[in-house]
């Protein structure tokens, strides 16, 4: 009977000798063979004199292109010594927490018919907590710095940053976080958490990080949530000392509790010539609403648009403007239909510039400023959502369209008659605006009674296109064809399909297959002129079949 392949994945800990197990220990005496990672780690050398025997594959990181190299070749090696026999591979930490090179031995152990085994230890993020009296429990992300990336970072919430190996890992880091924080934001940087003798723990702002000399392997970052609280220049060396970060002072005030949130003057000077300030508190009727003045944005526009400030700026007005505006708005249509939060809340600070850069010359020219924007908006809608901020009652979404209708109505009284559709903006893309108008027309009753009416009229505008097509008369096709289209939209209202979304994910279709199609005619060494159409054909429906696997 052939016995199955194994391998013994084991923790080491995160760097104390204490830190491993009884089990690891065990595993470590009664193993012939030993691999480990790396040994740039502090448990290392105790191992040697404790007389064992092992490989490390720290040569890996000195031959291969990059980290995912590293680990690849670390995985197949593992998985090929395994099938010679039993095999300890040993790691730092946890052999769960941060280890690339396990995920992929347990992607490719079951492929290769070998089984594996856990020894848990100490994870670094353990004696980090402790280290920093850190209690996960307040919401916490974890990202390997190594990756960091908008896509990752969730704003707001409090952060670990692991793998932050050296000073210039430490710049690209702090690069990539400036994009999100304010410069002054504290890091707590901490080094050999856990480690008697090695352990190091500083807090500095965010600006300052790759400027530690003592930055290696062994370091991690902590950066605190911005949601509820700012922490002012006092609040650094608390958290430095390794206390909690943040210090809530609560008070009572006429039997409502306040939140004292600490906002630091200091937070829009030049970095370099940061010194720290004196913490203000503001109070808040409650601490779960955040609040962000524009006066900072309203300043840096006023500053671009002055005397000394941008030549380009200066140069802008509301129609020069326009593009952006618009390309800002489609930015931002992009982040959401990604899914992508970190870049969502990029793209709604460049559209949030262009409407305070309109407001800027608006007020330059008397007319009106941010302010009345916003005070503006914020009246319109408590206006017209009285069954929130009043006293009508209503019974569903439905009736808030239609008091939203009248009140809509109600505030143009004394005007001009205007048509029903007069209010959707011609600036509107095609699609869009056919949709915006198909639902104002339905809210009145001009509809079909579902979407039969919808798919008839498409067949019957499609035999319209076809009978005109022969007479090549190109004005008559642009009107049939139009027709077609917004019968196509009007569909997609009565199915309950966004046209522009289907359309969109119909384009990113087209585009993944088309570069399926792409890449075979570059394994085959050819150009498009070489192929048939009955090729490309072929290799759309392989692209079809791949991503229906």
């Amino acid at each position: 009977m052939t016995l199955k392949p194994k391998v013994i994945i084991a923790g080491l800990g995160a760097g104390a000798p204490g830190d491993i197990t009884l089990a690891t220990w065990e595993a470590l005496k009664t193993s012939s063979r030993i691999l480990l990672r790396t040994e740039k780690h502090p448990v290392v050398d105790w191992l040697r004199q404790e007389g064992f025997s092992f490989s490390t594959f720290d040569h890996y990181y000195e031959s291969a292109a990059g980290f995912s190299e590293v680990y690849e070749r670390i995985a197949e090696a593992v998985l090929a010594e395994a099938c010679r026999g039993p095999v300890l591979y040993a790691v730092p930490g946890h052999p769960m927490v941060e280890e690339e090179s396990v995920n992929l031995i347990v992607e490719k152990a079951g492929f290769e018919g070998v089984e594996v085994t856990f020894l848990p230890a100490v994870s670094f993020l353990d004696a980090l907590f402790s280290a920093i009296r850190l209690n996960p429990g307040i919401g916490l992300q974890i990202i390997d710095g190594l990756r960091l990336d908008g896509g990752l970072l969730k704003p707001g919430g409090a952060v670990v940053i692991t793998q932050v190996y050296s000073r210039l890992t430490a710049s690209d880091v702090k690069l990539a976080l400036l994009e999100v924080y304010a410069p002054q934001h504290p890091v707590t940087v901490v080094r050999g958490a856990g480690i008697p003798g090695e352990e190091r723990i500083e807090t500095v702002p965010l600006y300052e990080l790759d400027r530690l000399e003592w930055i290696d392997h062994l370091t991690s970052l902590y950066l605190p949530a911005t949601g509820r609280y700012r922490l002012g220049a006092g609040e650094n060396e608390a958290a430095g000392a390794g206390v909690e970060a943040v210090d809530r002072q609560e008070e009572q005030v006429d039997q409502v509790e306040v939140i004292q949130v600490y906002e630091d003057e200091d937070l829009n000077r030049d970095p370099d010539n940061y010194t720290g300030g004196q913490a203000v508190p503001r109070e808040y009727d409650d601490y779960r609403t955040c609040r962000f003045p524009l006066d900072s944005l309203v300043d840096v526009m006023a500053r671009l648009r002055g005397k000394e400030g941008c030549p380009w700026d200066r140069e802008q007005n509301h129609h020069t403007l326009k593009p952006y505006l618009l390309e800002e708005a489609y930015e931002v249509l992009d982040a959401l239909s990604q899914e992508n939060m970190y870049k969502t809340c990029e793209e709604l600070g460049d559209l949030l510039l262009q409407i305070a850069f309109h407001a800027q010359i608006a007020s330059e020219n008397g007319h009106f400023d941010l302010n009345d924007v916003i005070a503006g908006i914020t009246e319109k809608m408590i206006r017209r959502h009285p069954h929130v901020f009043g006293t009508v009652k209503v019974r569903d979404s439905n009736e808030v369209v239609l008091n939203w209708e009248k009140i809509k109505q109600e505030e143009r009284a004394g005007s001009a008659p205007r048509s029903l559709l007069s209010d959707v903006s011609q600036s509107f893309p095609a699609l869009m605006r056919a949709t915006k108008i198909q639902k104002k027309a339905a809210r009145v009753g001009f509809d079909w009674p579902d979407y039969r009416g919808g798919l008839e009229k498409i067949r019957e505008e499609l035999v319209e296109l076809e009978l005109i097509i022969p007479g090549n008369d190109k004005m008559l096709i642009e009107g049939e064809l139009g027709d077609l289209l917004f019968s196509v939209v009007n569909l997609a209202r009565l199915l309950g399909v966004e046209p522009e979304t289907a359309l969109s994910s119909t384009i990113e279709k087209f585009i993944r297959r088309f570069g399926y199609i792409e890449k075979m005619v570059q394994y085959k060494g050819r150009e498009f002129s070489q192929c048939t159409l009955s090729e490309m054909d072929a290799w759309w429906e392989e692209a079809k079949k791949m991503e229906n696997i």
